[in-house]
């Protein structure tokens, strides 16, 4: 006989950078293993060390690494962690970014403008990413960036469901914020029974974050809206959307959203914001000032796991979110 045989046994390792650990512990909780150690810290000038504890030879390698603030610093982390898994000699390297930087920027609007969303995914391909696990994208056409394949979680079914709950059917009416969410909406109110609604906005091409709601299109009086997004900024957009809806006689407002990005005056508008409820995913960590009662976070840590199990063992991906 020629040759060595293997046992031929595949092995799962989770990684996870140091912008949002807990969602790390939470996913390794629900696959039954541990975090592997990792030792990274910041030289004096910045620069970025990483060393891992254990070695990935061999293995199919799972990084977690979500791109909160300071964005840029994660995104460079995640890169050098890639990095470090390939010359590593991992079996395969699978990239899990619950909230993928730069999604906004996926297409020109105006010319001399940069298609940042696609500068990331190549990126983490030239860093020797083999997949990327992400969840609700701002847009799905980011997923033929990547040239590689794309796993797109939603995190629909934990937030309509959450909504569904709590709140008289007979009375809800679906909101999309802008004529971009309307597909997402719609997914909305077919899991839920509910009619849709909208909000016409224009926004300002000059200035950031800067949004004039115009008319709201569907019957809202009297109802209660679950408005719906990918992702809450500053909160501009979305509490003046909750304006238009009072103003147009909603009886009452719940926001949610997957990605609770909540940066600059947001504390402040969610603060002293009419809306009663706002739902976020746990995709990012809520800031410490936004600790509120009106502000609920669910775990997406269990919709992640169980598409690594399925990754992991050459599953469907897709049959997680086959009832929708």
């Amino acid at each position: 006989m020629s040759g060595i045989k293997t046992t031929g046994e595949k092995k799962l390792m989770l990684f996870s950078g140091r912008a949002h650990p807990e969602l790390a512990e939470e996913v390794a909780h629900q696959l039954g293993i541990g975090v592997v150690p990792t030792k990274a810290f910041d030289f004096a000038n910045g620069e970025i060390y990483v060393r891992y504890q254990e070695s990935a030879r061999g293995a199919d390698c799972f990084l977690i690494q979500s791109h909160t603030a300071p964005i840029n610093k994660w995104i460079m982390e995640q890169l050098i962690m890639i990095d470090a898994l390939k010359r590593a000699s991992a079996r395969s390297i699978t990239v899990i970014v619950p909230f993928y930087g730069y999604a906004r920027q996926d297409k020109k609007h105006r010319g001399r403008e940069p298609i940042s969303a696609k500068l990331i995914a190549d990126l983490m391909k030239t860093a020797g990413a083999d997949r990327i696990v992400t969840v609700d994208l701002h847009t799905d056409q980011i997923v033929g960036f990547f040239d590689g394949p794309v796993d797109h979680l939603f995190a629909l079914p934990i937030l309509a469901d959450y909504v569904g709950a709590k709140v008289d059917r007979d009375k809800l009416t679906v909101v999309s914020p802008d004529a971009g969410r309307v597909r997402v909406a719609d997914r909305w109110c077919d899991r839920l029974g509910a009619p849709l609604a909208i909000v016409h906005k224009r926004r300002d091409k000059d200035v950031a974050n800067q949004v004039t709601v115009h008319e709201v299109v569907g019957d809202v009086e009297g109802r209660v809206c679950v408005l719906v997004d990918d992702m809450i900024d500053t909160g501009g957009t979305i509490c003046a959307a909750a304006d238009a809806l009072f103003a147009h006689g909603a009886e009452d407002v719940i926001v949610t959203a997957t990605h609770g990005v909540l940066s600059g005056p947001a504390a402040d508008r969610l603060k002293n914001s009419k809306v009663s409820e706002f739902v976020f995913t746990n995709t990012l960590p809520t800031p410490s000032e936004l600790e509120l009662d009106k502000i609920t976070v669910l775990s997406i840590a269990p919709t992640i796991a169980r598409a690594l199990r399925e990754v992991f063992e050459d599953g469907s991906v897709t049959s997680l979110f086959e009832e929708q």
